[in-house]
């Protein structure tokens, strides 16, 4: 069966989540039998809505076109994103309850990228996560910058920022925390 027959199949089921577990570990461990992401670019104008992961294995393609997806758009590279970063951004989409796909603003950022925007705005972090592949700057139109960061928090599962003026919320694998932007 081929991953396009898998989505046909599968498209109308939900991603279940357990974000009552207080670990990364007990909550992914909890989050069923399918796992979904749906977003799309402002910058390039694609879309994405796949099954990555279904019955405890992450789909290779599927994860390859993510990695796609999430590239620094400002100059085409392609770095393997942080499973747990797309697995914190599903979860976090389900637990908000919402068709709507993520707006990413920014996914992979490469050191260069990183370093210009870094001298245009005090909010870029030097050793940001953006620049591993671990990170992601996410809006929803439908859901507040508070609604979305308090799902990303039930996950008890990376770093939440959020950025009111800019109305993104950012959401990362690294150590548990949060911060205003």
């Amino acid at each position: 069966m081929t991953r396009r027959g898998l989505l046909g199949a599968f498209a109308a089921t939900a991603v279940a989540a357990a974000p009552t577990f207080s670990n990364a570990a007990g909550f992914l461990r909890g989050s069923g039998d399918i796992r979904r992401i749906r977003m799309f670019s402002g910058r390039t104008g694609e879309r994405i809505d796949m099954i990555y992961w279904i019955d405890g294995k992450y789909i290779k393609d599927s994860v390859k076109e993510i990695n796609h997806f999430m590239r620094d758009w400002r100059n085409d590279e392609v770095k393997q994103v942080d499973l747990r970063t797309i697995d914190i951004m599903a979860a976090s989409h389900n637990l908000l309850d919402v068709s709507e796909p993520y707006m990413m603003l920014s996914g992979y950022r490469s050191p260069a990228t990183n370093a210009m925007l870094r001298r245009r705005s005090r909010a870029v972090a030097k050793n940001s996560l953006h620049m591993r592949g671990q990170a992601a700057d996410l809006r929803l139109s439908s859901r507040s910058v508070s609604q979305m960061a308090k799902a990303a928090q039930a996950c008890h599962a990376g770093g939440v920022g959020r950025y009111f003026r800019s109305n993104f919320v950012h959401m990362d694998c690294g150590v548990i925390r949060s911060w205003n932007g």
